[in-house]
């Protein structure tokens, strides 16, 4: 099921397209081994007839288990992947880059290398894609019914400060599984900064989007690596990436602070000098003291991490660093009979 992005005209102002020349997909892979020896054959037999070429990226990041020997294997045999090692583990968001800037397809999908994405979704992508759609996004079903309410408290407010601190529309639950055009991928690549936040990314560069509703797959081997402490990093990251509400918020707290005790020193005097009250003491001061000091840190923390944001940014290291890289297909096209994989995803 589809249905259009807010921001999107209800259809495409670009002309059909026909099938691309080649079609690059870009997996980022942490410890997923048993995952891609069933996920790579197939979406070549899915994708054969898709695109007169593919090519199959898969990003190692630094695996501890036995990814890249999987990806050797499946290349030996003949399937249209290649393979890039990245030297150490950078996270998902430095992976997704290496795929990027690796992929020279005129369309570009980015799927989880774990098979949860369905196939059959992907192939939507790219009827989409060819209708002239420039960004065609998946947007998982039911994922906040399975979330606890503390959480979807807190991924409520996160898209409310996104909303209303930027001029971007970040749609919820949608993540990095969608299909881009080549375009957008040039456009993404341009942009220098190193703490990437590519949900906001993709939604920062526009283009003419469709959404795409899907119901993930049951995860087949392993588990997934992403915990509450790694999901709190990324909020973090795309709220000083992409607003600046919180240090508004900040000034508008230091003001509240301010009035307040200005109105409290007010009645202090007050309180002594027409009711004859004598002032609180130790308690008083005490508590007073320790509001502030609690306020003072809570807006040197949210400083700090702007400040981090700038730091990270100056010194001007590399996103990632490759390892090993396989090198593009020339003029190979999908053999005839890809291994059949040992499940039907799609």
């Amino acid at each position: 099921m589809t249905r259009e992005h807010c921001t999107s005209p209800a259809s495409p102002t670009q002309p059909p397209r026909e099938r691309p020349g080649l079609l690059s997909v870009v997996l980022p892979a942490f410890n997923e081994a048993l995952n891609l020896t069933e996920l790579l054959p197939a979406l070549a037999l899915a994708f054969k007839d898709q695109a007169r070429q593919v090519e199959l990226l898969v990003v190692d990041d630094g695996s501890s288990d036995d990814t890249a020997l999987a990806v050797q294997a499946l290349i030996h045999q003949g399937l249209p992947v290649r393979l890039l090692r990245l030297s150490r583990n950078f996270g998902k968001e430095a992976a997704l880059c290496a795929g990027l800037d690796a992929a020279d397809g005129d369309a570009v999908i980015i799927m989880d290398a774990d098979g949860q994405h369905p196939i059959a979704t992907a192939l939507q992508m790219i009827s989409d894609w060819r209708q002239g759609f420039d960004v065609v996004y998946g947007v998982q079903t039911g994922r906040s019914e399975s979330q606890t309410l503390l959480r979807r408290r807190f991924t409520g407010l996160f898209y409310w400060l996104i909303h209303h601190g930027s001029r971007i529309n970040m749609p919820p639950n949608a993540g990095d599984f969608r299909l881009l055009d080549r375009r957008v991928v040039l456009a993404l690549r341009a942009l220098p900064e190193r703490a990437r936040y590519m949900k906001g990314l993709f939604a920062w560069v526009g283009f003419q989007a469709r959404a795409i509703d899907y119901v993930p797959h049951r995860r087949e081997h392993g588990a997934s690596s992403y915990g509450l402490a790694q999901l709190l990093s990324f909020a973090l990251v795309g709220l000083t990436a992409f607003t600046k509400i919180p240090l508004r918020l900040v000034s508008v707290l230091g003001l509240v602070v301010s009035l307040l005790s200005l109105v409290f020193g007010l009645w202090v005097v007050l309180e002594k000098t027409l009711l004859g009250q004598p002032v609180s003491g130790f308690t008083t001061l005490a508590a007073s003291i320790t509001f502030l000091a609690g306020v003072q840190l809570l807006c040197l923390g949210i400083i700090a991490e702007y400040l981090g944001r700038v730091f990270d940014e100056v010194k001007h290291r590399p996103i990632y660093v490759l390892q090993d890289l396989t090198p593009p297909l020339q003029n190979q096209l999908l053999p005839t009979d890809p291994p059949e994989a040992s499940k039907e995803r799609a």
